[in-house]
């Protein structure tokens, strides 16, 4: 009788040991082989919901359930500029308003594009800017003026980035020193392009406009969400995985102009680039989308009534300017987990680097 009370309890101590090994081996993340970035500059809850009424459906980003706030202040400011609040999520690194890619005291900082294409990963910019402009320099260039654009052009040629979609062309072939960054990408092994065309090289420029593409408002049509499938279609042959970084970048520029029209119809599109990240995340299965912002622009609010149970929104910005406000973090994919909750812009960067440590 003793000897099977002492087994039973054996027994029952070894299936509970098995139980805590399986819960924890279930609760171990496994680390996603692609990421995807997209920074929505100057886009606030308001914004988003604002879009959400106007479009009158889903827009893609309600598919995120892991939802989290970022706080985004820069280091010698409350309200920080594109420059400093790209740096900080590109590299962990608090800086000056106007800085790019360096901590406050000037010193460069590795971007995690830069970390992640050292560990073999193809990586990749895709924004409705020039791509010379603050938030995607801040991933690519080291300066002490996000307003240097030719010397931030010449830093594209220092960074192994493989796929850049998006204007800027001016920076590049219309230089003051008149040298020719296109024939220089040529000559490093990129296919190089000035009209948005299907690609079959692995490394390419598309690069469309002088400075910046046309808004939506002035017919850009749907730009942003055809490069960014098209990025992830070449970028996604790369066997080790990829990093990429898609900005909607005049959803800032509809804030500062408190044009209600215009900031709606950036989000939309915006929205439209993460239905297609979301679209091959959820067929691989193996993609983190993260989206958020670098800041809130313009202060926007939403009053109205509500008639026949619908709410009829008036928008209203109380600033013409960025300001304080923290920003929504949505992510989806193996570690979405980790994002939720309320953390700094620097902790995102962190949070990334997390996931993909060796």
């Amino acid at each position: 009788m003793r000897l099977l009370i002492i087994t039973t309890v054996f027994i029952i101590i070894m299936l509970h040991v098995l139980s805590l090994r399986a819960q924890t081996a279930s609760n171990e993340i496994e680390p996603p082989k692609n990421i995807i970035l997209m920074i929505g500059d100057g886009m606030g809850v308001a914004q988003i919901q604002a879009s959400m009424l106007a479009k009158g459906d889903q827009l893609h980003m309600q598919q995120f359930s892991e939802i989290g706030f970022m706080t985004t202040h820069s280091y010698n400011n409350g309200v920080t500029d594109s420059g400093a609040g790209g740096t900080a999520i590109a590299t962990g690194r608090k800086t000056r308003n106007g800085m790019i890619g360096m901590s406050h005291d000037s010193v460069p900082a590795p971007s995690m594009l830069e970390i992640l294409a050292a560990k073999g990963l193809a990586t990749g910019i895709v924004v409705s800017c020039a791509v010379t402009h603050a938030t995607p320099a801040s991933f690519i260039a080291k300066n002490i003026n996000r307003n240097n654009y030719e010397e931030i052009a010449v830093d594209y040629l220092k960074v192994p980035v493989d796929v850049v979609i998006g204007g800027g062309i001016k920076h590049f072939a219309a230089r003051k020193d008149y040298r020719n960054l296109e024939k220089e990408l040529i000559q490093s092994g990129y296919q190089v392009y000035r009209s948005l065309v299907e690609v079959s090289a692995d490394k390419y420029y598309i690069l469309t406009d002088s400075v910046h593409p046309p808004s939506m408002i002035k017919n850009r049509g749907n730009f942003l969400p055809k490069a960014t499938q098209l990025a992830i279609s070449t970028l996604s042959k790369n066997e080790s995985g990829f990093f990429m970084m898609v900005e909607g970048s005049q959803i800032d520029w509809a804030g500062h102009d408190n044009d209600s029209a215009y900031l709606v119809q950036e989000t939309i599109d915006f929205d439209e680039a993460v239905g297609e990240a979301l679209k091959f995340a959820i067929q691989d299965n193996n993609t983190l989308v993260i989206v958020t912002a670098d800041h809130e622009t313009g202060g926007l609010t939403l009053s109205g009534s509500y008639k026949s149970a619908v709410l009829q929104p008036k928008l209203k910005f109380t600033s013409d300017d960025h300001t304080a406000v923290m920003v929504p973090v949505m992510a989806f994919g193996p570690g979405a987990d980790s994002f939720k909750g309320f953390y700094d812009n620097v902790d995102l960067f962190q949070k990334i680097m997390a996931l993909v440590a060796e």
